[in-house]
């Protein structure tokens, strides 16, 4: 089947998703489009949606751990994790955009929560896959405690679809804090904000996340925990560093708009670069002009 003649083929069940792989010489996965230059080219390649392989398949709230389709959307899988006081700490990207649960794991994109808690590949458990020759395999478990071995459901994190199509997804997650707060600190170049964010790695403060802002001269703290200990190092990062609490509804806003990349100007492409702390002011300047 040729990509550019019809619609793309929409498995709705693991089962179809390996038929359709079967079928084809080559294919190209896609999911919400939220991500789209980290797809393979469509050219002469069968196109295959998951937006039909969706759902929540197993959800275990006392063992922490829940199994989804790939096509899922991620903001689905939030909001049936709010419900039981439950969420993915790793923050997950472009949610609000309709990322699915297999474009987050095949882009390997982490959001805010990464600081404190680890990244997506801290969560996964197992993967159900469909391999190049279409057969439908299983790597790694629905469980906390597994078997010992490899831990090869976390090649599929950042593998762009490399080694299979993704079809349902094993995760653990964490209980929701019963507070949080957001600081707005105050650091008025990016040689400030370095320096901001390097001390307050080097403390004892064990914080929900911490963002260098990107148009205004300000870094973001954000405090998750019981209420009265996340108001005690409010105070006390306030009083080593100028900075004012942001209201709740402020704070949320924020941080959807850090996770969906609201800052990016709409035209224009994103890209990730490694850098050292020290690295950052001459990148930024490097960018700049």
């Amino acid at each position: 089947m040729n990509p550019e003649d019809g619609a793309p083929l929409k498995p709705s069940t693991p089962e179809e998703l390996a038929a359709a792989v079967r079928a084809a010489e080559r294919i190209v996965v896609l999911g919400a489009g939220t991500k789209p230059r980290l797809c393979a080219h469509a050219h002469n390649r069968t196109r295959i949606s998951m937006t039909a392989l969706r759902g929540i398949a197993e959800y275990e709230p006392s063992e922490f751990t829940f199994t989804a389709r790939a096509g899922t959307p991620v903001r689905e899988i939030a909001a049936a994790l709010g419900e039981r006081g439950q969420y993915l700490p790793f923050d997950p990207l472009l949610a609000e955009a309709g990322a699915t649960l297999g474009g987050t794991v095949a882009a390997g994109l982490n959001g805010p929560g990464r600081w404190r808690f680890g990244g997506l590949r801290d969560f996964i458990l197992g993967v159900r896959f469909v391999d190049g020759e279409g057969r439908l395999l299983r790597m790694g478990g629905k469980v906390v405690k597994n078997a010992a071995g490899f831990d090869l459901p976390k090649f599929f994190v950042g593998s762009a679809g490399r080694y299979g199509a993704l079809a349902e997804i094993s995760f653990k997650v964490f209980p929701r804090p019963a507070a949080r707060r957001t600081l707005r600190l105050a650091a008025p170049d990016d040689g400030a904000k370095v320096r901001l964010l390097t001390e307050c790695a080097g403390t004892r403060w064990e914080l929900d996340a911490l963002e260098a802002a990107v148009d205004e001269p300000a870094v973001y703290a954000r405090l998750g925990g019981p209420a009265e200990a996340i108001a005690a190092l409010g105070a006390e990062m306030l009083a080593r560093y100028p900075g004012v609490v942001l209201p709740e509804i402020e704070a949320d806003e924020l941080w959807r708009a850090i996770g969906g990349f609201a800052w990016a100007h709409a035209d224009g492409a994103l890209a990730k670069f490694a850098l050292t702390p020290l690295q950052v002011p001459e990148f930024s300047a490097w960018v700049r002009t």
